[in-house]
């Protein structure tokens, strides 16, 4: 006698309808979530997500499962996902109470903060010395509020300018249109390492905060979150996360195959010793 399908609840029972899942994924979050030239997604985080999705069609017993893909940006991610555009959510999106409201995460992936994307030979080493001049940054990204934050807090007279996605950031910085970029220090060093020209940029300052990184998901299906968290547990218990982190943070990846040469801090590696979806904050 066959085993019956698993039951589960409404992404579970989309996904079971369809047979396939949809993963929500960014452009320009290197090397978390980004496309190559061809458009194909790729990164950590998108690495991350493909094996939840094999857990999934184990748990939902499918002979194959499609993964489809959609592209967001910091401003429509929230709402892929809470309207049910896309069932996972694989990129660089802090995990804060403000958008557990509205979605749901897994276990982090990835633990950073926000620092400053300068030219090379800026004076400029932290918010203070941004007096009066301009500061860029993603819509709808915590580094944008709280750039605002201590903007107002400080009266710091920051002109903060938002733009759509972290090209368009850069650009800026590059352009002289911007002095700075706050954003996440792992998305910067992944941005600075993609550029035609490198050196021209440097990363500085202290982080302006601490940033939990993690995999959105619907907040409407308790057995969808269960078998994510669970198999996420299971990722970073048997190494297997390490190793992916390794890939991407470690050794040479697309399209220019240079390496960010950067080591999991010690953020991560405490907080993976018992890894848990819940976080402070």
């Amino acid at each position: 006698m066959a085993t019956p399908p698993a039951q589960g609840g409404e992404v579970l029972d989309r996904i079971r309808s369809r047979e396939r899942i949809v993963l929500a994924h960014r452009e320009a979050s290197v090397p978390l979530s980004y496309v190559d030239p061809a458009g194909k997604p790729l990164g950590y985080a998108v690495d991350l997500c493909r094996r939840l999705a094999d857990a999934v069609q184990r748990h939902l017993q499918l002979k194959t499962l499609e993964l489809g893909y959609l592209a967001v940006t910091s401003a429509s991610r929230i709402d892929a996902i809470a309207q049910g555009k896309a069932d996972l959510e694989c990129g660089s999106t802090t995990n804060n109470a403000e958008r557990r409201k509205v979605v749901d995460f897994t276990v982090p992936h990835f633990i950073t903060g926000p620092r400053l994307l300068v030219r090379a030979g800026s004076p400029t080493t932290d918010l203070h010395s941004l007096s009066n001049k301009t500061l860029v940054s993603t819509k709808g990204s915590t580094a944008l509020t709280l750039a605002r934050a201590a903007n107002d807090r400080h009266l710091y007279g920051i002109r903060i300018v938002e733009v759509s996605d972290h090209e368009a950031a850069v650009q800026m910085v590059e352009s002289g249109g911007a002095e700075a970029f706050l954003m996440d220090e792992v998305l910067l060093y992944g941005l600075v390492a993609s550029r035609q020209e490198p050196a021209r940029l440097s990363v500085v300052g202290k982080y302006l905060g601490i940033e939990p990184l993690a995999i959105m998901l619907s907040k409407n299906d308790p057995a969808f979150k269960a078998l994510v968290d669970t198999e996420m547990k299971r990722l970073i218990r048997s190494g297997e996360a390490a190793a992916l982190y390794e890939r991407w943070f470690q050794r040479p990846i697309p399209p220019r195959q240079i390496s960010l040469n950067q080591p999991m801090n010690h953020l991560l590696k405490v907080f993976w010793k018992q890894p848990t979806a819940s976080v402070p904050d």
